[in-house]
């Protein structure tokens, strides 16, 4: 999951990096070194072994690659440094879509290997930018929703809910049995985002925030549903909310402390490591009472893209290539329980089975922060709402931060 990360350092994404040296060089031997900078932390293992791969089908070139802590502030200075890697796999996020407006990255509108990508994930790139170029090529995707323990589900006669009212329902009957219906993580700001962005686009729509850019709309004025039915939800978590990070939620949700966990496929691997024998699903979180509005949060988790400033851009985009062959995306979105951006590669495992006919359906929408600036720190205003509980300063506040970044542009 990406976390909300410091804004960009104002004055840094200007023309002049374009001819920015970038990380690349001559190795010994003759070989051409590559830097691939990506920023999950949970696929670096996956990423390695494709590497090896690479490097040795490849044997003129040496692709390294480099994934430290808060990757997106790392990479925001190096690009303020005018060292920027020669290959990036960013979420995209607000940090991509800034550094994609300043000019950073090569265009791939008429590439040929943009053919075997999914329309919808393209379409994403290019709403997020607001450019008519495309500056990356959407290589995994995920998607987030409630996580559920089936046999809690089965022992208690508990169907899948298809609309909020069926949610409701379900976590007061949980509730009467006297387990957690929910397990949450407020601890960790970040996780707050999680229901937020089910809520956001399902209820609101993501044309929220032109309007808001716009000056047509305000927080006050749309956002309070969001509002209440977030508080709403954490009226049926476990005692010590606050006192619960992300980890804490996976290692608790695999030992059964809840029926259900309002979170991403990104955390079925962790959960499954500290339980391998559990029984897990994940089902998109109803928003409404209509079904038939109710759509699967899912976002471009990882794309590709190359410097403009690197040295060895045939090499850096043969990487990208191999990456995007079938049987490589395969392997990735098969370790890391995401869905693949190319088409024909197809994600069979039965713990996300459930989310199969949105993806079929088209019934698909992006991430609401994605479109928020990351200066916003939207997660701690969430956090700290979830707190106080206090809606109408809760909307203020959501209006009085997005002016502030405003005015800053």
């Amino acid at each position: 999951m990406k976390k909300v990360l410091l804004p960009l350092l104002a004055g840094v994404l200007t023309m002049s990096m374009l001819s920015a040296c970038g990380n690349s060089s001559e190795g010994s031997g003759g070989k051409v070194k590559i830097e691939f900078f990506q920023n999950k932390t949970e696929a670096k293992a996956t990423f390695d072994k494709l590497i090896a791969k690479f490097n040795e089908e490849n044997p003129t070139i040496k692709v390294s690659q480099v994934n430290p802590p808060d990757a997106e502030t790392v990479l925001k200075t190096r690009v303020a440094k005018k060292d920027v890697p020669d290959v990036i796999g960013l979420g995209a996020t607000d940090t991509y879509s800034s550094l994609a407006k300043s000019g950073l990255f090569e265009d791939f509108t008429n590439d040929p290997m943009v053919k075997n990508i999914q329309p919808a994930y393209v379409d994403m790139l290019k709403k997020q930018t607001g450019l008519a170029e495309l500056n990356g090529i959407p290589f995994s995707a995920n998607a987030s929703g409630i996580l559920y323990n089936k046999a809690i589900f089965k022992d208690l006669g508990i169907e899948v809910p298809k609309t909020w009212d069926e949610l409701i329902a379900a976590a007061d009957k949980i509730k009467a049995a006297g387990k957690n219906p929910f397990y949450f993580t407020l601890k960790d700001s970040w996780t707050t985002l999680v229901p937020f962005n089910s809520f956001t686009p399902n209820i609101v729509g993501l044309d929220f925030f032109n309007k808001r850019k716009e000056g047509s709309t305000t927080f006050k004025d749309a956002f309070r549903e969001v509002a209440e039915k977030q508080l709403k939800l954490t009226e049926y978590g476990q005692k010590d909310q606050f006192g619960k990070g992300y980890n804490d939620g996976n290692t608790a949700f695999a030992k059964g402390d809840a029926a259900m966990y309002i979170q991403g496929v990104w955390a079925i691997p962790e959960i499954q490591k500290a339980n391998p024998s559990i029984e897990l699903g994940i089902f998109p979180l109803p928003a409404t009472n209509d079904p038939s509005k109710n759509m699967l949060v899912s976002g471009v988790d990882t794309l590709l893209t190359v410097s403009k400033s690197s040295k060895h851009k045939e090499e850096a985009k043969k990487f990208i290539e191999f990456l995007l062959k079938s049987e490589n995306s395969q392997q990735y979105i098969n370790e890391q329980k995401a869905f693949s951006a190319v088409q024909g590669v197809t994600q069979s495992d039965p713990s996300v089975a459930d989310l199969n006919g949105a993806f079929e359906s088209g019934k698909l929408v992006d991430f609401a922060d994605h479109y928020i600036p990351g200066a916003m720190k939207v997660d701690t205003l969430i956090q700290d709402f979830m707190q106080k509980k206090d809606i109408d300063q809760y909307l203020s506040t959501l209006d009085t931060e997005w002016d502030k970044v405003a005015d800053r542009k």
